[in-house]
């Protein structure tokens, strides 16, 4: 590292030297804290007796080498304001910590493990013309038989490890054709009921689920299986535990000294991006998880309260944070050019996924907050009232090709209130899965890389809970039973139809065939990629329409890939019930009419082949 670089932001390996390094016979310990007085080490390795650590570095760097410390040993720092005061501090680039609530870092061999995933790493990509089927999971509430809703006061919620984790949850995945993963933060984090997005140990995969060893392991296998491993990563707030980075050197040397701008409405500091020490802090820590774990992709949190001061437009756009974003892109792609980068953003602000030199801010996706909104408003609507709503679910397209879209129905969907996927459809039981399956056929079949939260792929009605594990004995019950394999199915299609995943970004690959049928409540639209061509038909309302028509311009036989209404999936449908008629007729402007029946609440995916 440069010292040059961290003080003005450029630094992207700040964490190669500062930290606890192993070197020799003992250990380098290296902490920044400009305004403390002097600083302690204390550790396994002193009896916990103080250490003080040499301040021989201008800009407020404090080290110590120590002798006869380890791998394995704990340590904390001993920070001295300089009113005399002296706290207690986990070290901000540990790379491993006590499971919580204790708070010491562990002295850890970063370069221990030896992946084998080179021949992943060497045909990786960022799969814009690839399908993307992302299974977002939260560890310990995926499976976790032992996790119980309400535990007695002060018994221990038990966490699986990394490498049990690994041995179920690729095979699921390769079973219901998901190649990637998202996971919810692995920092370190002091409270459960956070999810990871209130940390203190930045550099520290969290102890709750074993070793930083075994989440590489974790990694390394999904490699060794062809799946991708996304962290959602947090660059924008940190915990207030006094043992972390708040006032970590007696000043607000992380955040803002001003509480207006400096506390976040989740009652956490906000970063000050305009500090390079910071921004080098954040962008070494990105990338630390790119290079050292090999995570394949970062999903930034809350981008929009780096856009605009507090995540408000009529504040302003945060020009600062605006730039800190732009150079830490630029510099991940520079140092990892096959990773993938991801902005979670709700606002309109422009160019989130254009290249940092076209004056983007260098994502390579943007999580299409709109398409989610809309499409799960549509489905809480009585039928009756969806023809007068029938524009809003169509609107995605029209905005479609600003940006790089990832369409996600995520963790923040199925918590506090907000109801589940299925629960979030209009009506009673009976009537909310039929509606499910249509909406699921939508996701999948329109443009864009998909992301589901666990959960959702078995029809889950409890709202999740990061106590518990999902409700797998759901599917003892055959309408979950049956939309659990209609999911599969629609997963399966997406990642091996090229005309459902490539030229996803391109116009000349997707057109309407119906959209302007709002009695109907039905919509045609077509995707078509590397020769194939598949036409989508949904019928959201609660009729059946006989002889449903659309124009085509030429003339074709169509082979029915899935109906949401089949027998199998819980439908009323047998498979040669419904006829298609192709006739040469002149019809939407186009020479030929296709004709076929719809059920309710309904979709039908077609491939289409050639006329006789």
């Amino acid at each position: 590292m440069l010292f040059q670089d961290f003080y003005k932001g450029r630094a992207f390996d700040a964490y190669t030297y500062f930290g606890a390094h192993i070197e020799g016979k003992g250990v380098w310990f290296r902490v920044y804290a400009p305004a403390a007085k002097a600083v302690y080490v204390i550790g396994d390795f002193s009896d916990w007796n103080r250490v003080r650590m040499d301040h021989g570095y201008d800009g407020g760097v404090f080290t110590a080498y120590v002798e006869g410390a380890k791998a394995g040993q704990m340590y904390k720092y001993l920070v001295e304001e300089q009113s005399g005061v002296v706290r207690e501090h986990c070290d901000p680039y540990g790379f491993a910590m006590e499971k919580r609530p204790a708070f010491a870092s562990i002295i850890t061999d970063l370069y221990k493990y030896r992946f084998a995933d080179e021949e992943w790493m060497a045909k990786r990509d960022k799969a814009y013309n690839k399908p993307m089927n992302i299974y977002e999971l939260h560890l310990a509430s995926w499976k976790n038989k032992k996790a119980v809703r309400e535990r007695k006061e002060g018994e221990e919620m038990h966490f699986p490890t990394y490498e049990e984790i690994a041995s179920e949850l690729i095979p699921y995945l390769k079973e219901n054709h998901f190649n990637y993963i998202e996971v919810l933060p692995l920092a370190e984090h002091p409270a459960d009921c956070s999810w990871g997005y209130q940390d203190t140990g930045f550099y520290a995969p969290t102890a709750r689920y074993g070793s930083p060893d075994g989440l590489k392991k974790l990694i390394d296998s999904c490699h060794q299986n062809d799946i991708g491993v996304i962290l959602d990563f947090v660059p924008i707030h940190f915990a207030m535990d006094g043992y972390g980075l708040k006032k970590f050197d007696g000043t607000a040397l992380y955040e803002y000294e001003n509480k207006d701008v400096g506390e976040s409405e989740w009652g956490t500091c906000n970063f000050n991006h305009s500090r390079g020490e910071v921004a080098s802090f954040l962008q070494s820590n990105a990338n630390y998880w790119l290079q050292e774990f090999h995570f394949d992709g970062i999903r930034m949190d809350a981008i929009s309260r780096a856009i605009y001061w507090m995540g408000d437009p009529k504040r302003g756009v945060n020009t600062r944070s605006v730039a800190f974003i732009r150079e830490m892109n630029a510099g991940l792609h520079s140092l990892n050019p096959t990773a993938i980068l991801v902005a979670e953003d709700s606002t309109n602000y422009l160019k989130v996924t254009a290249p940092v030199e076209y004056d983007g801010l260098g994502f390579d996706y943007k999580w299409d907050m709109g398409f989610m909104n809309d499409t799960l408003d549509y489905f809480r609507l009585e039928p009756v009232y969806r023809p007068a709503n029938y524009d809003k679910l169509a609107f995605s397209m029209q905005y479609f090709y600003n940006e790089l879209y990832l369409l996600a129905f995520s963790h923040d969907e199925v918590v506090h209130g907000k109801a589940t996927i299925v629960q979030k459809m209009w009506g009673d039981y009976e009537q909310k899965f039929p509606q499910a399956r249509a909406l699921y056929a939508y996701f999948y079949t329109h443009p864009g890389k998909k992301l589901n939260f666990m959960g959702n792929e078995i029809g889950q009605l409890r709202e999740w809970d990061e106590n518990r594990q999902q409700d797998w004995d759901m599917l003892k019950y055959p309408m979950h039973d049956s939309f659990y394999h209609y999911y599969r199915e629609l997963s399966r299609l997406y990642t091996t139809c090229p005309a459902l995943y490539n030229g996803e970004y391109n116009p000349n690959c997707f057109r309407w065939l119906q959209v302007h049928a709002a009695q109907f409540s039905t919509y045609v639209y077509e995707r078509r990629a590397e020769g194939q061509s598949v036409i989508v038909m949904l019928n959201f309302s609660d009729q059946y329409w006989s002889s449903f028509s659309f124009g085509y311009d030429r003339n074709v036989t169509l082979e029915e890939l899935i109906n949401s209404d089949w027998e199998e999936y819980s439908g009323k449908t047998k498979h040669s019930d419904m006829q298609v008629l192709v006739q040469k007729q002149v019809y939407d402007g186009m020479p030929y009419r296709i004709s076929t029946d719809i059920a309710p609440f309904s979709a039908r995916i077609f491939l289409v082949k050639k006329g006789l």
